[in-house]
């Protein structure tokens, strides 16, 4: 009991790390309103930190508590570029991902949609946020491409509401686009529901995919295992329809309680979940009643 008590520092750099970027800071910045060198913020996000002092210095000109840099309990996480590199960070190295995201797991999305993604996002925010909402696109891209790369077992949970929503509207940004570009959307969207039945039909190796037909939380979650640890992440943010990027406070913790209740959650929706080519064939009808004509 005494070693599961002990502090990860290599975590609290990490954490570090994404709360920084979150308040779009450079090293150098928070380095001098520390009063601190470079290299020692460097040393200090790789987890090499000596005094608690120094802590709680970064944690207040941070604005977090100190609690949630060394991530004792929950971690309240209110900036979207933060959120998603702590779930990068925390994806990492995973064993198994359990995810709840609409319209389907990010990480098994086209390049295509990337592209997409990127002028949405754009549309969603000011001018003056267009740099935030690259830099999310930057981090969900490191993301994909650790999981390419690593493979780690999969199962994500999809809502046939959410995938006929996606085919009738496409994935847009705001309500007042030109009649082109809501048709190109939706043609968009289409290509991304015929790429989710192929998964379907012909998974790879280590990727599930279940629909579920009855109604799912309105809350996006995801359960990353690593060997004997969990992590439950839930996210306020937003990255397919009318997505949100500015205004949310997104939960990261290893309680065991909240574990639990989640994961009762994720096996009740699988449960009932169309699965293989039932589960294509109910998508195919989808795209047939709602998919827009092919150009």
């Amino acid at each position: 009991m005494a070693q599961a008590s002990k502090v990860n520092f290599v975590d609290v750099g990490a954490r570090l790390r994404a709360h920084r970027m979150g308040r779009a800071l450079s090293p150098e910045d928070l380095a001098a309103r520390l009063g601190i060198s470079r290299a020692a913020l460097y040393r200090a996000e790789k987890g090499e930190i000596a005094k608690i002092e120094m802590l709680t210095a970064i944690a207040d000109e941070l604005h977090i508590s100190l609690p949630s840099l060394l991530g004792v309990g929950i971690e309240y996480v209110d900036s979207a570029v933060s959120f998603f590199e702590r779930m990068r960070q925390i994806e990492e190295d995973s064993d198994q991902i359990i995810g709840l995201f609409s319209p389907i797991s990010y990480l098994v999305t086209t390049s295509g949609y990337d592209q997409v993604l990127a002028e949405v996002m754009r549309e969603s925010v000011a001018p003056a946020q267009y740099d935030e909402a690259d830099r999310i696109l930057s981090i969900l891209l490191k993301r994909k491409e650790r999981f390419a790369a690593r493979r780690p077992l999969l199962a994500s949970i999809i809502a046939d509401a959410d995938i006929e929503k996606f085919l009738r509207e496409g994935l847009v940004g705001r309500s007042d686009l030109d009649p082109d570009t809501l048709t190109a959307r939706r043609h968009m969207a289409l290509r991304e529901a015929r790429h989710i039945s192929r998964i379907l039909r012909e998974p790879d190796i280590g990727i599930q995919v279940g629909v579920a037909r009855e109604p799912i939380p309105s809350t996006s979650f995801q359960i990353v295992r690593k060997g004997a640890e969990s992590t439950l992440t839930i996210s306020p943010f937003r990255l397919g329809h009318n997505p949100n990027i500015r205004l949310g406070v997104g939960l990261i913790t290893s309680a065991p309680e909240a574990l639990e209740l989640h994961e009762n959650i994720a096996k009740q929706l699988w449960a009932t979940s169309l699965k293989g080519m039932e589960a294509a064939d109910h998508v195919d009808a989808l795209i047939a009643k709602y998919g827009i004509g092919t150009p």
